[in-house]
């Protein structure tokens, strides 16, 4: 198996949401012994920088319990996991790689289903980088992944 976990399924790995438990079943355990190594890509550190940032506006709203403190602990977690060689692997594809798989997508798909730029860039990234499981907790991330052959993870939540 050579999975691809989205930002969404990410998130979960480094903040206590609804799905944490769920996530750190399926990825196991978090090093080198365990064989699962994850791409991380540019979209995927930009996105997560900002989703941990959200996660604190979402808990002033009332929607989440993430701290200003917690947040930036996780950040600071995440970028350490990144930096050694463990579960998260930096992973590299170009525009000019990632824009044609894109538009296919997009055109085959999106009229149709209404798929979001992100869920497109995701699934095209996992199609590019080769792997054939999916890890979301994303209802249409999952259905697009899952339309184009790979593997996706069926939680609860879904």
């Amino acid at each position: 198996m050579k999975p691809y976990a989205d930002t969404n399924f990410l998130a979960r790995l480094y903040l206590e949401l609804a799905e944490t438990d769920e996530a750190m079943k399926v990825m196991g355990p978090r090093d080198t012994r365990s064989g699962m190594v994850l791409p991380v890509m540019w979209l995927h550190r930009m996105e997560l920088t900002n989703a941990f940032q959200l996660y604190v506006f979402l808990s002033r709203q009332g929607r989440a319990r993430v701290t200003g403190e917690v947040a930036q602990a996780a950040h600071a977690s995440f970028q350490s996991d990144l930096k050694q060689a463990g579960f998260l692997a930096p992973a590299s594809l170009t525009l000019s790689e990632l824009e044609p798989q894109f538009e296919e997508l997009s055109l085959r798909h999106t009229t149709k289903h209404g798929f979001r730029a992100y869920d497109l860039m995701h699934v095209a990234s996992a199609l590019l980088l080769r792997c054939d499981t999916f890890w979301t907790f994303d209802v249409r991330a999952s259905r697009l992944a899952s339309l184009e052959g790979l593997q996706v993870l069926k939680p609860a939540a879904i």
